[in-house]
């Protein structure tokens, strides 16, 4: 992933892995830890979605990724787990709740480049 790096380690992933969501239609679905360390990515260098590095993947798949799971509750039966087994370093949680993302923060044709996700 050139100078980009999995926010995950192998470890980390295998624990959160099970927890993911299994179901894949039509189009084969872009790496889950590569996409989660691109939301991760997002998420600590200040919320925008339009400055995620390519590496991570296309920038609308990780805004859509980190909306269908969390309209699913995904990062909540996430944060839970990692609660309950120990918790990963403190850097990498956040309150689920206090985080939103705005469909224009994805960069589209109407998407104002000041547009980020967290508390506004």
């Amino acid at each position: 992933m050139g100078n980009h790096h999995f926010w995950l380690s192998d470890a980390q992933f295998s624990r959160l892995e099970p927890l993911l969501p299994k179901k894949v239609r039509g189009v084969p679905r872009v790496d889950d830890r590569r996409v989660i360390s691109g939301i991760i990515h997002v998420i600590k260098s200040g919320g925008r979605w339009v400055d995620a590095p390519a590496a991570y993947g296309p920038r609308k798949t990780l805004y859509n990724r980190f909306q269908r799971w969390a309209d699913k509750g995904i990062w909540s039966g996430i944060f839970n787990a990692l609660a309950n087994a120990g918790g990963p370093p403190a850097q990498l949680l956040i309150d689920s709740s206090a985080v939103r993302a705005h469909r224009s923060a994805a960069g589209g044709k109407r998407g104002n480049s000041n547009m980020s996700i967290g508390p506004q």
